[in-house]
């Protein structure tokens, strides 16, 4: 029956997690859950981070965007998976499929960028604090964000143009949530597929070289960090940079591993962690990994809820 429908729509069936009606129901009301908690965390983050005064540093306008970037990438699989397994239709077309490879490669990659980025902040905070105006200038940030997303946009097009220049000869069944690059290249029956190989290489090159930096980042501020007699002052470097040196890590290890990896006929309840662990946990986390030791967020937090309250307050007694 599924070979049927397949072979007679111009699409592919995503096969997900499970068969079974009851455990469709279960993992969408599991990732609606954390679709519905990634989305209220970033617009926290992004609502601070705009309206308090306190925190319009150049740290908190890279964190901004990386809220904006995670609120788009958990919106380009989560709501149409669990739409698939509400719904117990897991086809997706062909052109949706283009569109959630171009988007997914775009915002992963601008994402890569943003975290190299934001590395740079506290390394010339801590390594050049002299010169940390002059090149942290706010007209600068703008560029190195636009910088960003058009590379993300570029790296997109080039991805998903070689991707779907493939001929796709075999049976379009793809065993992910989402449509997933590496399952689609197994749906070619010739070498056509070499062209997004080198798209990808590039890529990983320059995502290599983007943690070689970060990590080269890191090296430095810990080393003059390490060097600061002040035990206040080491507790909020760690603070600041410990989180993003997790998310950094946590994001491009699970993406390397799941992009590396070779894809099986019959993938595992490992490969479908791994793709959640980099497309789902990141932007679940955001809230908490960037704001659980930070006295500023935190405060800012405190005062937002705050003035909603008093706000709300007001508006009853003048009701009244």
């Amino acid at each position: 029956m599924i070979m049927t429908n397949i072979t007679t729509r111009n699409g592919f069936l995503l096969l997900g997690f499970s068969d079974d009606r009851k455990l469709q129901i279960l993992y969408a009301l599991l990732f609606l859950v954390l679709f519905l908690v990634a989305l209220t965390g970033n617009f926290i983050i992004i609502t601070i981070t705009t309206l308090d005064q306190h925190l319009q540093s150049p740290m908190y306008y890279f964190l901004k965007q990386l809220s904006l970037l995670d609120l788009s990438f958990i919106s380009i699989t989560v709501p149409q998976a669990i739409d698939n397994s509400l719904m117990d239709d897991n086809y997706v077309s062909y052109g949706q499929c283009i569109l959630q490879v171009f988007f997914f490669t775009s915002l992963a990659w601008t994402e890569i960028a943003i975290l190299t980025i934001m590395s740079y902040d506290p390394y010339t905070a801590i390594c050049f604090p002299l010169h940390y105006e002059v090149i942290m200038d706010p007209r600068n940030c703008r560029w190195a964000v636009i910088a960003a997303w058009v590379s993300g946009g570029i790296s997109g097009i080039l991805y998903t143009a070689a991707t779907f220049s493939i001929i796709f000869c075999r049976v379009k069944i793809i065993h992910q949530f989402f449509c997933d690059v590496p399952q689609l290249l197994k749906l070619s029956c010739s070498n056509d597929y070499l062209g997004v190989i080198g798209v990808a290489a590039f890529i990983s090159v320059v995502a290599l070289a983007c943690f070689v930096s970060i990590a080269l980042s890191y090296v430095h501020i810990f080393s003059t960090v390490l060097r600061i007699p002040s035990a206040e002052g080491l507790s909020k470097v760690f603070s600041t940079c410990l989180p993003h040196l997790f998310v950094v890590s946590f994001f491009l290890s699970t993406g390397i591993c799941a992009y590396l990896k070779p894809t099986s006929d019959s993938p595992s309840a490992f490969d479908l962690m791994v793709s959640i662990f980099y497309t789902v946990i990141p932007p679940t986390l955001n809230l908490i990994i960037y704001s659980l030791r930070n006295e500023a967020k935190k405060g800012a937090l405190r005062n937002l809820v705050l003035d909603r309250e008093f706000t709300g307050k007001n508006t009853l007694l003048s009701c009244c």
